[in-house]
């Protein structure tokens, strides 16, 4: 999985200790995002779905320290997800669960999502919703931060995960494939012909890991960027027939 010695053996040790609390009722653990990709940072949350029958409190309590104790040491997360709640969740949460089942590594079980279609509809509508939340969630914050350049980079780190899955999903329904999200949302960028966007969609790397933009560029540039870019993937998504 091209990951740290150190991360690789966590997950090695989640899997022991959720086989342990949850026994038969553990159905799957899966990773996903960027360490599933083999492009972890260490900024980087390494992100889990605990698939489970049930979810009792005993089990719970058993496997916290480990939680508790990989939460700090690698940036464990982990959703936990009952088996009978998967094709909800995919209804639910079209956008997230389209760029998990393509970024993704099943730790122990059987694949949750292999047999599980996201109907072309839902994924529109729930695109469309992430997408015009993004723009005035964005608008608000860019005027009350603009200023402040280090809540600027904060604020295009965190716009980085829900763009790029949102690209990742809005390229897969106008019928055209990137190999990741991250390369969907430079794509779309580039064929939308302004450098400015391009530009801003190749700083989040720098954003994320809070490194220093190249000269001349400002963090409220690249977030302004990101809105325009934002709202010109709104306008698509707007476009797509179900």
């Amino acid at each position: 999985m091209n990951l740290p010695e150190n991360v690789e053996q966590g997950l090695k040790q989640y899997v022991s200790a959720a086989q342990a609390a949850f026994g038969p009722q553990l159905v799957s653990v899966v990773l996903y995002g960027s360490a599933a990709e083999g492009r972890l940072r260490a900024t980087s949350d390494v992100n889990t779905i605990t698939i489970v029958k049930s979810y009792s409190s005993e089990a719970a309590q058993s496997i916290a320290p480990t939680l508790t104790l990989l939460a700090a040491a690698i940036r464990l997360e982990t959703m936990f997800l009952l088996e009978a709640e998967v094709a909800q969740a995919l209804l639910s949460f079209p956008v997230k669960f389209a760029d998990i089942r393509h970024r993704k590594v099943v730790l122990h079980g059987a694949d949750p999502f292999a047999s599980v279609v996201i109907p072309r509809p839902a994924l529109i509508a729930r695109l469309r919703q992430v997408l015009l939340n993004t723009v005035l969630r964005t608008r608000q914050s860019y005027a009350l931060r603009c200023e402040q350049e280090e809540r600027m980079v904060e604020l295009a780190a965190d716009l980085a995960g829900p763009m790029r899955s949102a690209g990742a999903a809005l390229l897969e329904l106008q019928g055209k494939t990137a190999a990741s999200p991250r390369e969907a949302l430079e794509q779309l960028a580039l064929a939308a012909g302004k450098d400015e966007w391009t530009a801003a969609v190749r700083l989040l790397p720098e954003a994320r890991e809070r490194r220093p933009f190249p000269a001349g560029k400002t963090a409220a540039s690249v977030v302004f960027g990101l809105l325009e870019l934002a709202q010109h993937l709104l306008e698509a998504a707007n476009k797509l027939e179900p």
